[in-house]
């Protein structure tokens, strides 16, 4: 028996000892092969997730709705339509009322906010709360879209992992980029925008070391949704290209209306956020569900996320007049959705404006200058890729969202133009941030970004602590004096109560010991003696070194020593870092 209890316990001991190397080799910003392996396993974690939540959206959309489209919110009767968002609503505040806890910005806005000032720490209550938020507000037919949620839940699949395998806070930084470029990928079955995306908008890095886990993962997640979800794309559209150069003005006036119909969108968003900051989450959802069902009572196709609309739009299947009313009715209904806080995404609808725009436009050109010989629906593609780069602020993503779902190369150089002329208009003549960045300001919630602290949010503080010290009570006699220093440490860190409180250059204790060699022996007070000491503060193993950065700036201490608990109440103590190493990290 004690055999078996000693291998075990040696089984134990070497697993854990692996697991602590690979968090200490984790901490560098370039550990590339065990990124990449857990990027690999994240994407597939994240897929599962979509799967997961797409099937419980569609089949449910299946058994409440009439028809074979799974949002044929049209067929419903006139009081279902108005009856199944406030249902959806009551849900919806129950749920918030009881379980959210404070917790009511979700979605991308959320991930944003957490990435900048909590290193992409997400809970499993927010989890929860998105997963079935989202699904509620899309079956109900609330006009908000999918891929918001599926980012956040891809995202936040990467941070659990890596709080479950306690990773250091870098590590799971790149796990949350991972997860998000998964979320896109599994959505839209577009593994190349979610990489985009995850890099442009989330994590805002384009170095190398971030790329390989975050495109393993965003093809693990598509391959993961083809298996059980098949590999239709999104949208099903003949080949249709640029009827000439004779059209370039045609698209240039497209990307400003589309500009101006942004800032619209998110001067909407933000109008209905801040007015109604101060009412109470269930009346925010029940005023949502209100909003959503009168509107649909008209125009049932602004219900839910609207794919088949879109669609249908870029079959050329409606008129002018009734895309343009189309696009109007769905910005407010998306407007007053995500103002008011139902937890659902905004991409969907941007591309739901854009196509109707872009279609009702191409009609018109059709109407009016018949010699150009306009394809309506090849506009409300470019429509599609100018609201969504233009309302994100995030034209890469955009562009290359638009080249996957449309599976149309001949859009490249109208959709550069566009897209760009777009989110020119919406920044530059408006003046406007995006919707993630609105959503978080009209909140109360603030979002800045520095080239440095995201330079530093990328490596871990064991990457750059000192290992070379000895730890030493305050209170010592000149041979124990002598036998610190028999390594030649850099530092001597002083203990009171077993716990680090100050650091002593070695050489300092070296030249007070060699000059004491003639004095009597007495005891040496390494608080007392010549030499500069800086005061410790602890920063835990798992941190990144902006946020070592912040403790020292808040004045915690001049400098830090790296702990992480071995044991119950027992901390080991890594290293020593200081201003100094910490500006060398980011010099490098």
């Amino acid at each position: 028996m004690s055999e078996h209890v000693n291998l075990y316990q040696r089984a134990h001991n070497w697993i854990s000892a692996q697991l602590e190397t690979t968090r200490l080799h984790l901490a560098r910003p370039d550990a590339l092969i065990l990124l990449a392996a857990i990027g690999l396993l994240t994407g597939v974690l994240a897929g599962l997730v979509i799967v997961a939540f797409r099937l419980l959206v569609e089949q449910t959309q299946g058994w409440l709705l009439p028809g074979d489209s799974p949002e044929a919110y049209e067929l419903l009767p006139q009081w279902a339509r108005l009856a199944l968002p406030l249902a959806g609503a009551v849900l919806l505040a129950i749920m918030f009322r009881w379980l959210a806890k404070g917790l009511y910005v979700l979605g991308v806005a959320r991930l944003l906010e957490r990435m900048a000032y909590h290193q992409g720490h997400l809970s499993m209550r927010e989890f929860l709360l998105q997963f079935f938020g989202a699904a509620i507000a899309i079956i109900s037919g609330h006009s908000v879209g999918r891929e918001g949620p599926h980012i956040f839940l891809g995202a936040a699949a990467g941070s659990l992992l890596g709080q479950k395998l306690a990773l250091p806070n870098n590590a799971i930084r790149t796990l949350v980029g991972c997860g998000t470029a998964a979320g896109i990928a599994a959505s839209f079955n577009t593994p190349l925008a979610g990489v985009i995306f995850a890099l442009e908008v989330v994590m805002l890095d384009y170095h190398f070391a971030s790329f390989i886990p975050v495109i393993l993962s965003a093809v693990a997640a598509t391959l993961t949704s083809n298996v059980i979800l098949g590999s239709e794309p999104a949208f099903s559209v003949p080949t249709m290209a640029l009827g000439g150069l004779s059209e370039i003005p045609l698209v240039i006036v497209l990307g400003l209306i589309a500009g101006a119909v942004s800032a619209s969108f998110t001067q909407m968003v933000q109008m209905v956020a801040a007015n109604t900051r101060n009412l109470a989450v269930w009346w925010k959802m029940l005023l949502a569900g209100l909003i959503t069902g009168a509107l649909g009572l008209a125009m049932p196709e602004i219900m839910g996320i609207g794919y088949d609309t879109v669609s249908m739009t870029l079959l050329g299947s409606y008129g002018a007049a009734f895309l343009l009313l189309l696009m109007a009715v769905k910005l407010i209904a998306t407007s007053a959705c995500v103002g008011l806080g139902v937890p659902g995404g905004m991409i969907g609808p941007a591309l739901f404006i854009g196509a109707t725009l872009g279609g009702g436009l191409g009609h018109l050109t059709q109407s009016l200058l018949p010699q150009l010989d306009t394809q309506a629906g090849f506009f409300a593609m470019l429509g599609m890729g100018a609201l969504m780069g233009a309302s994100l602020q995030a034209p890469l993503a955009a562009l290359t969202a638009l080249l996957e779902l449309t599976n149309n190369p001949q859009i490249i150089v109208p959709g550069m133009l566009v897209v760009i002329i777009a989110g020119l208009t919406a920044s530059e003549l408006f003046g406007q941030e995006s919707l993630f960045i609105t959503m978080l300001k009209a909140k109360g919630l603030d979002y800045q970004q520095h080239p440095v602290l995201a330079a530093l949010r990328r490596i871990g503080v064991a990457n750059s602590m000192d290992k070379d010290f000895v730890r030493s009570p305050r209170h010592i006699d000149p041979d124990q004096g002598w036998k610190l220093l028999e390594n030649k440490p850099r530092w001597i860190v002083i203990t009171e109560d077993h716990t680090p409180t100050a650091i002593l250059s070695g050489i300092n204790l070296a030249g007070y010991l060699e000059g004491a060699q003639e004095r009597p022996q007495e005891d040496i007070d390494l608080m007392e003696i010549p030499g500069k000491r800086l005061q410790l503060s602890p920063v835990h193993l798992h941190e990144t070194l902006q946020e070592a950065l912040d403790k020292l700036n808040k004045g915690e201490g001049e400098a830090l020593y790296v702990r992480r608990m071995s044991a119950p109440g027992i901390w080991r103590v890594y290293g020593i870092l200081t201003r100094e190493q910490i500006e060398s990290a980011y010099q490098l």
